[in-house]
């Protein structure tokens, strides 16, 4: 039933591949599956079911990183002495995802990718698609951690997914989208299902959503403003003033107040401008190598930034965001104890003149 799988088996099926009976299927969850052919038991699924199984790869490390870095997934065929080949896999990435991207960091939004892939593999699809953070290498219940993680920072969630692996994060988010062609699970799981199939919709979902709340918000303040005036009117409040309202122009009137929320609510149509139109001119770079970048965490230059004026999780957003944008650097805002820890090769006073166009005050840097 994993997506992987049914790609491999229908690869196999196109080239004639005869299917083996199989015996005492299991699937490990965010690792693989293992079955028996002729008494002999294999192992097909990533490096962790290897690990666990105790089955050594090193002598094809070198081989495996060359994939990953291409942006490839790595799938070990193994018996439980050695690993017998490997299977490769790649996403076909839409030029559109690329875009949907773009235009989300461009409406403000943090954009993480959360992935089970492995850290070089999911390097690679970074720079292609251009996500600024990405999370590799995590469980499924690993997932649920993180989006956690970032709600407790004060931030608002949406995740978008379409597998099993993807189902408890989903219930976890604020708000969770199913891709349409997804397990059941995950559609299960989600608050709202992406019919087309692209992370376009995720852009349509959100610009629709600004555009409905803004014109409820206009329909009760006009309809609150008009009832005001109109309501002690007509009921003769001002008539020692000889201001007064008959009946039927009373009705009239709040007929017209009706047709003009309705008027003002169809107007939404009219503001609704497709993202896709609008959307920069972007195509995927596919011709990208990615090493592994290891280092030390006593290398990295760590500071504590002390921040006065953060009252809501949209203002620890704003600062996060604005010191992210920094070259080389990395940040995590915690509103709870209005500080920032930032990691990167940048000076104090970039950091301060930073948080102070955002609109907030430094009060110490250690």
């Amino acid at each position: 039933e994993h997506p992987l799988g049914e790609a491999i088996v229908a690869y196999g099926e196109l080239n004639n591949v005869k299917i083996l009976d199989v015996d005492s299927f299991d699937a490990i969850v965010g690792q693989g599956i293992i079955g028996k052919i002729s008494d002999q038991t294999y192992y097909v699924g990533n490096k962790k079911m290897l690990e666990n199984n105790n089955i050594d790869y090193q002598e094809i490390t070198s081989l495996v990183d060359n994939f990953a870095s291409e942006g490839k997934t790595p799938i070990f065929v193994a018996n439980h002495k050695e690993v017998m080949g490997v299977v490769t896999l790649a996403d076909t990435i839409k030029d559109d995802s690329v875009k949907a991207i773009a235009k989300m960091q461009d409406l403000g939004l943090n954009v993480v990718m959360l992935t089970g892939d492995n850290k070089i593999t999911a390097q690679a699809i970074q720079k292609m698609v251009g996500i600024k953070e990405v999370i590799a290498e995590v469980m499924p219940d690993e997932k649920d951690d993180v989006v956690k993680s970032f709600q407790d920072k004060g931030h608002i969630v949406a995740m978008v997914g379409d597998g099993i692996n993807d189902s408890v994060a989903l219930v976890r988010a604020d708000v969770g989208l199913a891709i349409g062609a997804g397990s059941d699970v995950a559609i299960e799981s989600a608050d709202t299902v992406l019919m087309k199939n692209s992370l376009f919709d995720v852009v349509d979902a959100i610009t629709i959503s600004h555009n409905t709340i803004r014109n409820i918000k206009q329909n009760l303040f006009w309809a609150f403003f008009y009832n005001v005036l109109g309501i002690p009117l007509a009921a003769g409040v001002f008539a020692v003033y000889g201001l007064s309202l008959s009946p039927t122009f009373a009705a009239a009137a709040m007929s017209l107040s009706s047709i003009t929320v309705v008027l003002n609510a169809l107007r939404l149509k009219l503001m609704y401008k497709n993202p896709r139109e609008s959307s920069p001119k972007i195509k995927i770079n596919k011709n990208i190598e990615v090493k592994e970048e290891k280092v030390e965490e006593k290398n990295k230059m760590e500071k504590i930034v002390k921040i006065d004026g953060m009252t809501c999780g949209h203002c620890s957003g704003r600062v996060e965001k604005a010191l992210n944008d920094l070259d080389g650097v990395s940040a995590t805002v915690d509103l709870e104890n209005n500080q920032a820890v930032v990691s990167g090769d940048v000076s104090d006073e970039v950091i301060t003149s930073t948080i102070t166009e955002a609109g907030y005050k430094v009060v110490s840097i250690k």
